[in-house]
Parts: C-alpha cells; sequence; structure tokens
C-alpha cells in the first residue's frame, strides 16, 4: 500500500519542480532582455545570473528526486547501477547553480562586475554541456523499470528527451564562447544578455521536458496500478 501511494506522489512532486524550472528559465529570459534594452544592466544581469542560478539548483534537486525514486523505489534496495543513476552530471548542476548565485550576488554589490558575469557564464554553459543527457538518461532508466509496451506519452517523452539533450549542447557551447569573448572585453553589455537569453530559453525546453517525461511515466504507473489492483 506504501509504495503505490509513494510514487505517485513522488512523480507528481518531481513534475511540479520541472514546472518550476521552466517558470525560472521564463523569468530568466525576462529579466536578461529588460538588461538588454538598456534599463539597469548592472543591476538587471546579476539578479538573472542568480535566477538562473537558481533554477540550475531546483532542476538539479528534481532530477535527483526522480532519480532516486528509480534506484530505491520503497524498498530501499538499488534497482539500476551507480553507472545509470548520472550522479556526476547532477553535481555538476548543484555546483554550478550554487556557483552563478555566489557570482551574482559578488556582482550585484560591484565586486568586478563584468569578469565575474562572463565567467559565470562559462559555468553555466559548462554545466549544461555536461549534463546534457541527463534528461535522456532519466528516460531510458524510466523505460527500462516498467517492463511494459510503450505508450504514445512515453515515445513522446523519449523524443522531447533527446530533442533537449541535443539543444542543451548547443546553448551550453554558446553560452561558453559568448563567456569567453564577453571576459576578453568584447562587447559585454551586450554579450552578457544574449547569453542569459539563450541559457533561459534552453532550461525553459528542458524543464518542459522533465515535466512531460514524468508526467507522462506517471500517467502509465498510475494505469498500471489500477489494472492490476482490479485484476482477479
Amino acid at each position: 500500500m506504501s509504495m503505490t501511494y509513494t510514487g505517485p506522489v513522488s512523480a507528481e512532486a518531481a513534475a511540479y519542480g520541472g514546472l518550476v524550472d521552466a517558470v525560472g528559465g521564463i523569468a530568466t529570459i525576462i529579466l536578461a532582455i529588460i538588461a538588454l534594452s538598456g534599463l539597469r544592466p548592472d543591476i538587471m544581469v546579476p539578479i538573472t545570473i542568480i535566477v538562473f542560478g537558481a533554477a540550475l539548483l531546483i532542476q538539479g534537486g528534481t532530477m535527483l528526486s526522480e532519480y532516486a525514486q528509480i534506484m530505491f523505489p520503497g524498498s530501499g534496495t538499488a534497482t539500476a547501477s551507480p553507472e545509470q543513476f548520472g550522479g556526476s552530471s547532477i553535481s555538476v548542476m548543484f555546483f554550478a547553480g550554487a556557483a552563478g548565485i555566489v557570482l551574482g550576488i559578488l556582482a550585484l554589490v560591484g565586486i568586478a562586475a563584468n569578469p565575474l558575469i562572463s565567467v559565470a557564464l562559462i559555468v553555466f554553459g559548462s554545466a549544461l554541456l555536461l549534463s546534457s543527457n541527463a534528461v535522456r538518461a532519466l528516460y531510458l532508466l524510466q523505460a527500462s523499470r516498467g517492463g511494459t509496451p510503450r505508450t504514445g506519452s512515453e515515445m513522446l517523452a523519449g523524443e522531447m528527451a533527446s530533442g533537449s539533450a541535443g539543444v542543451q549542447i548547443l546553448a551550453g557551447l554558446g553560452a561558453i564562447v559568448l563567456g569567453i569573448l564577453a571576459v576578453t572585453g568584447t562587447n559585454p553589455a551586450v554579450l552578457a544578455p544574449a547569453a542569459l537569453i539563450v541559457l533561459g530559453a534552453t532550461v525553459v525546453l528542458t524543464g518542459s521536458a522533465l515535466s512531460g517525461l514524468v508526467m507522462g511515466f506517471m500517467h502509465t504507473t498510475a494505469t498500471t496500478t489500477q489494472q492490476r489492483s482490479v485484476a482477479p
């Protein structure tokens, strides 16, 4: 009884985490556009860095929660190998999010703002690049756990996971390049907000893919549980 109750609740919490992460990406885009328009970029860009760092932390926590639910589904016994867990990519996201928040706060108080913002962009881009396969790995773990035929929602979730991986790679590389150009002094007032818009859009996509992935498998799990409960 407890396993049947805990699984959907955990999946629903993870889905909400993905939605909150997507909201953080939208906020990043809006703030970066405001900074790009010239409205107090010295304040808006560091605030955007802080918001995006928090979004990465939320995304890492959401993935960690769902990975843990798969690894230890209620019995306390691991059902997947540590290599499948993908903990290294999640730790990169946590580190990059925390580092971005610290760098954004330092830039906000006026301590070497332009170099710190540029470094934050490089850190964010590297995190997206290194964790690009995290959502795809989560999908593969989810698919291998059930042992049931793939439904339409699962197939759509798989396509979204694959697409988000490719977008994360491109966005990560782009943010790294723009961050390097900005740290050399090449028009950082334009390059930094532009990179943040790209990063925010990527987090919106990955957050939506994560929510769709969790919700799709949650619906499949709930249906399977209901069918088993009514079976003689």
